[in-house]
């Protein structure tokens, strides 16, 4: 049986409200490059490579392509040979990166060193190198053809720009084993993008640039740091003779990142549109079993799933045979596996707006089954507040805009649902043997499981909402430097303040950042507020200042810190703690704490794509490397007031570069500002 997707569509439209666009929910060496987490004189913790536990879970559990059923077939067969096709019946390919000539090691992320395991120093070493560009595979003995392990491309399909395309799969990534840090148990899939063909590279080359790279490379960790879900990126390499043609002829590159999961909607995507239950059912079973680490980690049914907002967080551990809900409303496994998939998508989507992140291109291929941000093209990071605002210039219709990434991410999860359907549908029948072996074959047996599926997508669309309205809430409520959210503030407090950064063009991040520095004792009076709106406008690109904004423009911003500071003032003490309108003393050490508060989460950098951009031709045009240094630096601790000169955490005094972090944290150049590129981004 198919789930009838007509019978979605509806289902995709609850999730668009009647709100306004500005409400919430629309809303110069290489060793000075790489090694300075290895140069502090604090012991190093971690392991070597060779150490580090490796694992091929994924390829053991689920089918490979019938054209190559073991890995010595694969590596027999000349890589040449191992071009684009279709690949049915299957999840993966067995197939081993390209040799790389020469490659040079750009960079290392020491928080992804530090994350998966590795001692910082371990770049250093050939086995490093060398396995990080896929000249060297692990757990592979090519003289034997044999070993525990091989690297693999994944088969999926999906919808992109809302369109049927058909098989995609990894076309330019190929995973080379999972690993397991030692100290946490955490297991991470370790992949290297860029590193050749593979079957599923349809027309294009399996190459990777090194200016999408050097972006993917900064934004996967800068996201990390911003507490954003999202996939990983270890390293980054330059191929000294590789040429790869995109809009020009550009050098290439590989990235070698890593994640708990891989796997997206797409994977799901590609069997529905091949009739495969079997494998559907394998593939969620999976899923549950082995990325979620087992049925009992799923959601319970919610105590009133009409109502989510009025329900206490679902609890875990229910087992996997249990059924949840009433007669007509049951809850299989499948149901809950559908259901956390969607909670932890809509926790990750609101991140990207309280930080004005977006992906730019939010196919179903793109979206996790994980809930990480993954497979970054034409990302961006807001500049002036902008709800229509898309990075991708190919998006004419503005599907990925920033307003429309919710429902974007609902729609891709509608599309789940139709691959998941009958499964969900079938409540308590799920494991009867016949169900199993050849589902439901008359329209009169499956009407009720239709009309239960529907119901229990029904009612995820509106536990999806109130994940992401809630985790929306508490970040925004962070933002502002409040320590509790009231049901009123959406109306009263942020949604006039989106409103006055979209009607001023405002940027998005310095309002929160400077607003993090504004003591309340300095804007008490309406006169003292009036002159501090100034601090929220752009300097023109000579320092001067801009176009002056009119009276009224200050005016509207300076009222909007009134209604801030009556609520911060009720928030974290009273006012005779505070001071009142008339100037009164304000607790200096309170506001202080105010302010120390907003600062670790309102960051002074994000990695804005004017600042990429330099960055790429520097290292690309200039040859420098150890700016790669320092961007990831800046990125890996984004909430600090400054960086050159400063201890950090492993004891060391990093040395950056005080002109270029000034700049890189100011008002974006005006030409600079809202830029787009393409999704070969």
């Amino acid at each position: 049986m198919r789930f009838p997707a007509a019978r979605c569509l509806a289902l995709t439209q609850r999730l668009r409200p009647s709100l306004p666009y500005s409400h919430p929910f629309y809303v110069s060496s290489f060793s000075s490059s790489v090694m300075s987490a290895a140069n502090s004189s604090a012991p190093e913790e971690g392991v070597t490579l060779a150490e580090l536990p490796k694992s091929w879970h994924f390829t053991s559990s689920l089918p490979t392509d019938p054209l190559f059923p073991t890995p010595a077939d694969s590596h027999k067969t000349p890589r040449d040979q191992i071009g684009p096709r279709q690949v049915r019946g299957a999840l993966f390919t067995w197939v081993r990166p390209e040799k790389q000539k020469e490659p040079e090691l750009l960079a290392a992320s020491p928080a992804a060193l530090r994350d998966i395991g590795l001692k910082p120093s371990e770049v250093e070493t050939e086995e490093f190198k060398e396995t990080v560009v896929g000249n060297k595979i692990q757990g592979w003995d090519e003289e034997t053809l044999s070993g525990p392990g091989y690297p693999w491309a994944q088969c999926y399909g999906g919808f992109q720009f809302g369109d049927w395309a058909g098989q995609l799969g990894d076309g330019r990534a190929i995973s080379l084993f999972e690993s397991t840090n030692p100290k946490t148990g955490t297991r991470y899939e370790v992949q290297l993008k860029g590193a050749g063909l593979t079957p599923y590279s349809r027309f294009a080359d399996g190459k990777a640039v090194l200016r999408s790279s050097i972006r993917e490379f900064v934004v996967s960790e800068a996201l990390n740091a911003l507490g954003i879900p999202s996939t990983r990126a270890l390293a980054l390499s330059l191929l000294p003779h590789s040429r790869v043609r995109r809009e020009t002829m550009e050098p290439g590159a590989i990235v070698v990142r890593f994640a708990q999961s891989w796997l997206r909607f797409g994977n799901f995507d590609i069997l529905r549109a091949r009739g495969d239950r079997a494998l559907i059912r394998k593939l969620a079973t999976y899923v549950a079993e082995d990325v979620y680490g087992g049925w009992e980690n799923l959601p319970a049914r919610l105590s009133d799933p009409s109502n989510p907002d009025s329900s206490p967080l679902p609890t875990r551990g229910v087992p996997a045979t249990e059924n949840q809900g009433p007669a007509g409303a049951e809850e299989n496994r499948f149901a809950r596996l559908f259901r956390e998939i969607a909670r932890r998508n809509a926790a990750t989507v609101a991140r990207w707006q309280a930080y004005g992140f977006m992906n730019g291109v939010l196919n179903t291929d793109n979206t996790s089954i994980l809930g990480l941000s993954i497979d970054f093209g034409p990302f961006a990071f807001m500049d002036t507040f902008d709800p229509a605002y898309t990075p991708n210039h190919d998006d004419h219709f503005l599907r990925y805009s920033y307003r429309n990434q919710p429902t974007i991410i609902w729609w891709n999860l509608v599309r789940l649902a139709e691959c998941l359907g009958e499964l969900l549908g079938a409540g308590p029948l799920v494991d009867d043997p016949t169900f199993i072996t050849s589902g439901v074959e008359n329209d009169a047996a499956a009407e009720p499981l239709i009309s239960r599926a529907e119901l229990l997508i029904g009612q995820a669309v509106d536990e999806y909402k109130s994940v992401f309205l809630n985790t929306y809430k508490t970040l925004m409520t962070s933002r502002l430097g409040l320590l509790h959210t009231q049901a009123t503030d959406f109306d009263s407090l942020l949604s006039p303040l989106l409103d006055t950064m979209e009607a001023l063009s405002l940027d998005f991040n310095h309002f929160f950042r400077r607003l993090s520095s504004l003591p309340v004792s300095e804007i008490a009076t309406a006169e003292a507020r009036l002159q501090k709106a100034s601090i929220f406008f752009p300097a023109d690109n000579e320092g001067s200042s801009t176009s002056v904004p009119d009276k009224e423009a200050y005016q509207r911003v300076a009222d909007w810190l009134a209604l801030w500071r009556e609520r911060v003032v009720q928030d974290w003490g009273s006012l005779e703690d505070w001071g009142s309108s008339t100037g009164a003393p304000v607790s200096e050490a309170r506001d202080a704490e105010r302010m120390a508060v907003m600062k670790k989460v309102n960051p002074n950098f994000v990695p804005r794509g004017w600042v990429l951009d330099e960055i790429i031709k520097r290292v690309e045009k200039q040859g420098e490397r150890d700016v790669l240094r320092r961007v990831m630096h800046m990125a890996l601790h984004p909430f600090e007031e400054s960086w050159d000169g400063k201890e950090f955490e492993n004891g060391e005094v990093y040395k950056g570069n005080q002109e270029e972090e000034v700049r890189w944290t100011g008002d974006v150049p005006k030409v600079k500002r809202a830029m787009q590129c393409s999704c070969s981004s």
